[in-house]
């Protein structure tokens, strides 16, 4: 049995290898070509993503008609068919990242005012910055240059472990720090009483599981369960609450403003952090829908909130 599993993993292990030999090359090649040609592709892409593929469609259409039900059908679909390209400018920009120095980074990626951050890092306070899958959020990492703490994301095990070598260095080469979720609060730990001050960056916009949806409350004017981490994290280090704010200016350039929801977290009651930051993530959403990640099955429980509770309670 024990010889069984060494092969099997053995296999598993020469065949990832295969592939992140094949496909690394082209990775480095695509990501040396200028935007011009990337966004090229990206726009044969987009041909194939959304019209001939029509790669999760219907829960993009789902969602946008649940969403906004007061637009007719030619507004709705002009915002999907305005995501469906900018979610292919998104894969080429994520492949663009491997390549991208850091002067080009910021020029296309650019904090208006880091210097909030480190007011706040300065004074002896974490800070747990809490964000959407809006615009582009794989290119945050230079952020690390402009900060007196250490910035940290989460980020979820690959199973390809030459990519997520891969991954991990491309990420962290500008100073940020990725930490594999699970291990996030053991490795948050040594921060408890020392001197280093980090600053967490968290997406907590989609679907939490439902065995953890304890709070409920509206986004896009429908009930759904929503993570309260980041607010517990917050309370727990008593760090300051920042809500990153995304504006996507034109193709490939962004700007991000940081916004202090407070710095004296555990003054407020429960939950009342967590609906503050839905609230400025939908109406961040609200004013320019396309750029969010519509292929995320966000109200798939929408109908549930009674029968999940009721399963909790009884558990």
């Amino acid at each position: 049995m024990i010889m069984n599993n060494f092969a099997k993993n053995k296999e598993n292990h020469l065949m990832q290898f295969i592939i992140y030999i094949f496909l690394y090359p082209l990775l480095i090649l695509l990501s040396v070509l200028p935007f011009r040609v990337l966004y090229f592709f990206s726009d044969i892409f987009y041909f194939f993503v959304y019209h001939l593929f029509g790669y999760r469609k219907k829960i993009v259409r789902k969602n946008l008609l649940i969403a906004f039900p007061e637009l007719n059908d030619t507004e709705r679909k002009k915002i999907e068919k305005n995501f469906y390209r900018h979610f292919a400018d998104l894969f080429v920009e994520m492949i663009k990242a491997f390549h991208m120095p850091l002067k080009s980074l910021q020029k296309h990626f650019r904090f208006v005012n880091p210097e909030v951050l480190n007011r706040i890092t300065d004074k002896g306070q974490n800070i747990i910055l809490v964000g959407g899958h809006y615009g582009n959020w794989e290119w945050v990492f230079p952020l690390a240059q402009l900060t007196t703490a250490q910035p940290i994301a989460t980020y979820l095990k690959i199973n390809n472990r030459f990519f997520e070598k891969l991954m991990l260095k491309n990420r962290q080469r500008f100073g940020g720090k990725l930490i594999e979720t699970k291990q996030l609060k053991n490795k948050l730990k040594k921060y408890k009483n020392s001197t280093d001050k980090f600053i967490l960056g968290l997406l907590a916009d989609q679907s939490p599981q439902l065995h953890r949806s304890r709070y409920w409350r509206k986004f896009f004017g429908v009930e759904v369960p929503v993570f309260v981490g980041p607010e517990k994290l917050t309370k727990s280090y008593n760090a300051a609450f920042v809500f990153m704010n995304v504006n996507k200016l034109k193709r490939g350039f962004y700007e991000v403003n940081f916004d202090v929801i407070t710095e004296n977290p555990n003054s407020f009651e429960n939950y009342q952090l967590t609906d503050i930051y839905i609230d400025k993530l939908e109406k961040m959403i609200r004013q320019n829908p396309a750029y969010y990640l519509w292929t995320h099955n966000r109200f798939k429980h929408k109908d549930r909130k009674k029968e999940v509770l009721h399963l909790l309670d009884k558990g």
